[in-house]
């Protein structure tokens, strides 16, 4: 009793239900708005484990100092004081009435207002990068939505990760086929790799209500796979399941797993759709799989030795298994992306066949697989500009995969090259929607709103691009090409020299400097991009001069893109820099003549 009466007279028990009180409330704040911050989940933990660790050390202190009103002082230096406590007592009492009372405020706009506003039906959220009026259209996160993050190598050897990303790609192409159920694309979920992020943060970033984690790890000729599908929500585990089977039945298990997170989603097969969309060998081949799973994995690093490396994998399952249609596709994709980004000359054109067989390979074998036709209109859109076709392509091929985004996003970009860009706006926003970290794609959606004149949503979306991707190439243009359609000479230079060195920092750099006030610089920055370039940027010295009002340099410098094939002519229609001379009869002869429609 002796004891009790000293804690009440020091107030060591007044101060321990404050700081109790006080943490209460810090910790309820923190977890709430920590995550509209992005914050990783160990923040807020961070915070609960210090103001625990503090508890003891207060109630210390509190027993050997006091608070007065000239400040703490030492019990020992105090006068005898009643029991109570005195004035101090009472200016704790009031401070903890005071935290209760805010805490009781909180939990009552937590209840009855914040928990409401977010359980509403209806209420937008905004897409990744997406702001203004282009998020108010975004729907609320569905209830049957999900993205399967990359399994874990358990294996642990690097040269085993392409397998388990092989894995993870094939249950994403197997859960797109079910009924209602939005999954997020391969490149989107893919970004959480290793992520320290919770759950709840992850799904908000890409706009979904579940996740599916797991591990795999191959043992010689065992699989074992640990599988959980989690409510991003609360994170709870809706689904788990640990599987050990032989790596001849792993085609069946995939199939078991993708139908146990359907289920348990309450999704249903899609009905009437045609073939269904599948990346394995129609054979059933291990071998020729394992081979397609190798040059995938190589293929979406996208640098000239991985596209090398990809090119002999898909070869080499298409050799063990000449009727693996898929794998025709991918390999004729990859073929035009490496032509088009490393090779010239007959070089280039003997890329460009290969590509082209393997797209028609891939159509013969399979006329209802989607990767056929998107390879097919890769190749008339690329190489042939016959971009008419190339939209059919893109399109039956939407059809065969309706809630694959890429087909989405194909027909999207050819419907702008064809001179309807605010159609092309709406096609790349769905694809979005399901891949919503795709880079690349954010910078084609603002190119096109900059097309539309809706520069603060195309500088919102570049601007996503370049914190998906800080160091890739062509982003910090495509924004300078925003400041020059605002007129902004300073901050076009600006993004300019923000581009990193090669082609494209030369060429925003010469179109930048065009609109500003040194006429020097201006032709320098252009003499220095036809010195350079004028063998693979015909259509980007046709735009720079543009700005300089040159029409007959322009329309000479348009001849001579559609003679190099330059695939640049495919923003002809929507780009802002060729609006002055939409007017010229010139320009509605050469859209002639190079497929496209006249200018509306």
């Amino acid at each position: 009793m002796s004891l009790l009466a000293e804690l009440r007279r020091r107030n060591v028990i007044r101060v321990a239900g404050l700081y109790l009180v006080g943490a209460w409330l810090i910790t309820q704040v923190a977890s709430t708005l920590l995550p509209l911050f992005d914050a990783p989940v160990w923040v807020t933990r961070s915070i609960v484990i210090v103001l625990a660790l503090g508890f003891v050390p207060m109630l210390v202190f509190s027993w050997f100092y006091e608070l007065t009103p000239a400040g703490w002082k030492r019990d020992a230096d105090l006068p005898p004081a009643p029991a109570a406590g005195g004035d101090t007592a009472r200016r704790i009492d009031r401070a903890i009435i005071v935290v209760l009372l805010v805490a009781l405020a909180y939990f009552a706009v937590d209840k009855f207002v914040l928990s409401r506003r977010a359980s509403t039906p209806g209420i937008a959220a905004a897409a990744p990068g997406i702001t203004g009026a282009t998020a108010a259209s975004h729907p609320a996160v569905s209830d049957k939505s999900i993205a399967v993050l990359p399994l874990v190598n358990e294996g642990g050897a690097a040269d085993e990760q392409y397998f388990s990303d092989g894995l993870s790609a094939d249950l994403i192409t197997a859960l797109s086929q079910f009924s209602g159920l939005k999954v997020i694309g391969r490149n989107s979920s893919f970004q959480f790799r290793d992520s320290k992020d919770d759950s709840r943060a992850i799904a908000a970033k890409l706009g979904v209500a579940h996740l599916f984690t797991g591990a795999v790890r191959r043992d010689g000729d065992v699989v074992r796979i640990r599988a959980e599908l989690i409510d991003a929500a609360d994170g709870s585990t809706q689904w788990s399941q640990h599987y050990d089977r032989p790596y001849k039945d792993l085609f069946a298990l995939q199939d078991e797993i993708a139908q146990a997170v359907a289920t348990a989603l309450k999704a249903k097969l899609l009905a009437g759709s045609g073939a269904t969309q599948s990346e394995r060998p129609p054979s059933g081949n291990l071998d020729a799989y394992n081979a397609f799973l190798q040059g995938w994995f190589f293929y979406a690093r996208r640098t000239e030795p991985d596209l090398k490396k990809a090119i002999d994998q898909f070869e080499l399952a298409t050799r063990i298994d000449p009727s693996y249609a898929y794998a025709w596709g991918t390999a004729s994709r990859t073929w035009i992306t490496f032509a088009t980004s490393f090779l010239e000359g007959e070089a280039a054109q003997s890329a460009y066949a290969q590509g082209r067989a393997s797209a028609d390979k891939a159509l013969a074998l399979a006329p209802d697989l989607a990767v056929g036709h998107i390879a097919r209109g890769f190749v008339l859109q690329t190489v042939d500009l016959d971009w008419a076709a190339a939209e059919s392509e893109y399109e039956r091929a939407r059809q065969l995969a309706p809630d694959d985004p890429t087909p989405r996003f194909a027909l999207g970009l050819i419907t702008a090259t064809l001179g309807r860009p605010d159609e092309a706006a709406t096609l790349i926003k769905a694809a979005l929607s399901a891949d919503p970290l795709h880079a690349s794609w954010y910078g084609t959606y603002a190119d096109v709103l900059n097309g539309l004149g809706r520069g603060d949503e195309a500088e919102s979306a570049i601007r996503k691009a370049i914190e998906l991707q800080p160091g890739a190439t062509l982003y910090h243009r495509i924004l300078a090409g925003i400041a020059i359609a605002r007129g902004d000479a300073a901050a076009a230079e600006a993004s300019a020299q923000q581009e990193p060195p090669g082609l494209w920092h030369d060429v925003a750099l010469a179109e930048a400097r065009q609109i500003g006030t040194d006429r020097h610089a201006a032709d320098a920055a252009l003499d220095v991009l036809i010195e350079h370039h004028a063998h693979n940027a015909a259509y980007q010295i046709a735009r720079t001069y543009a700005l300089r009002r040159d029409a007959d340099r322009t329309f000479e410098w348009l001849d001579r893109a559609h003679s190099q094939r330059d695939s640049g002519l495919g923003h002809l229609l929507y780009d802002p820099m060729m609006s002055p001379f939409r007017s010229d009869a010139r320009f509605a002869a050469f859209c002639r003549s190079v497929g496209l429609p006249e200018p509306r």
